[in-house]
């Protein structure tokens, strides 16, 4: 337990007063995220949070688990996602470069840090996976968390939010469940996010940017397998029946969000990462709620799902994973026709292919904001 509030406590401190010098620095060197029409800020600002978040984190967590053989590896492939991230803040990145750097932290993770998914635990009545099949998975599901939290980072405090009740939740759980690694891992990174929190929350002074978003989406998809793992383990004082469904339900927003939004990319036959408008942030923002509003709101979803998802932990996996995406579904598609209703009293014409003009957006957010 020391070592775990030593290591939260030097990941605050490490971040909170590391903040002010990116900040510093960015503005003298103009390093600003600048406002285009996929953004909703109207302003420049600094776009390199993720620095601090990073240094809080690795050095707390190098310090806090000295003796664990995997975490070097898991620093290693933090690293790689971490200039990552650095390069596309400054110059910008590819996507393919991107991918095979992030396919590169998770060989790491998998093939050096022992980290596979191996097991479904009766979810669709699969248990025990294939080696290669488990390769396969083990990477998508890296890939697809890392950009999860990369693609929801769209407003002041939303993807930091989400990333502090995540890893506070996984790190509860490695605390009681005896793995002190994760939960040190777990807990530095929520403090990390805490500390950078208090300069990203609207009006935000700094943005995370991809570093930040990127080493926090790694982090937890590191988490979220080790936790399926371990409380899918038969005999285990923690074991969880529906393991799958609670890490599900812990990451639901931005691993839902992400695949809605890929799924309708790919139906409408383009890029998966192409540009839009369609993330249930944007959507909230249609609705003319503020960014403190669509946060409060979209974290408050988080924790219900969280709690709903324990409650019924020893319900049938399948079941129970149907039903948090019936749920998220219906959230969505309820959100999606008050937008669409909101829209039409307006007398706005629909999107074309889910994709409007800057003019549009930020006219009709405006003529909303001032309806309420």
């Amino acid at each position: 337990m020391q070592h775990i509030i030593i290591s939260g406590f030097l990941a605050f401190i490490i971040t909170f007063f590391a903040i002010p010098v990116i900040i510093q620095i960015a503005k003298s060197k103009k390093l600003f995220d600048e406002p285009d029409e996929r953004k909703v800020h109207k302003a420049v600002i600094p776009t390199l949070g993720g620095l601090g978040i990073f240094a809080g984190f690795i050095v707390a967590t190098l310090m806090g688990a000295p003796n664990s053989p995997e975490l070097k590896y898991f620093a290693a492939a933090t690293i790689v996602i971490f200039f990552l991230g650095l390069k596309d803040d400054i110059l910008v990145l590819s996507a393919n470069k991107k991918f095979i750097g992030q396919l590169l932290a998770a060989i790491i993770i998998m093939h050096f840090g022992n980290i596979y998914l191996n097991d479904m635990h009766g979810f669709l009545g699969i248990y025990e996976i294939p080696y290669y099949a488990s390769v396969v998975l083990t990477i998508f599901t890296i890939i697809v968390i890392t950009n999860a939290f990369n693609l929801i980072d769209g407003i002041d405090g939303l993807a930091g939010s989400l990333g502090f009740i995540t890893t506070i939740v996984f790190g509860i759980y490695f605390y009681f469940a005896n793995e002190l690694t994760y939960a040190v891992m777990a807990i530095s990174l929520s403090t990390a996010i805490l500390a950078f929190l208090i300069y990203n929350f609207s009006p935000a002074k700094i943005f995370m940017g991809d570093t930040g978003s990127l080493i926090i989406g790694l982090i937890n998809s590191i988490l979220v397998i080790k936790f399926i793992n371990v409380a899918g383990a038969v005999g285990q004082p923690f074991s969880l029946h529906a393991a799958p469904a609670l890490g599900f339900a812990i990451l639901i927003v931005p691993l839902f969000d992400t695949l809605r939004v890929f799924g309708l990319r790919i139906l409408d036959r383009r890029s998966p990462f192409s540009p839009d408008r369609i993330h249930v942030h944007h959507y909230l923002l249609d609705l003319g709620f503020s960014h403190k509003k669509i946060t409060y709101s979209i974290i408050t979803t988080t924790i219900l799902f969280i709690a709903f998802a324990f409650t019924l932990r020893n319900y049938n996996c399948t079941l129970l994973i149907g039903g948090l995406l019936l749920m998220a579904s219906m959230l969505i598609g309820l959100i999606y026709f008050r937008r669409q209703k909101v829209k039409n009293a307006f007398q706005i014409e629909p999107d074309d292919a889910n994709v409007r003009s800057t003019h549009t957006i930020f006219n009709f957010s405006k003529e909303v904001a001032e309806v309420e």
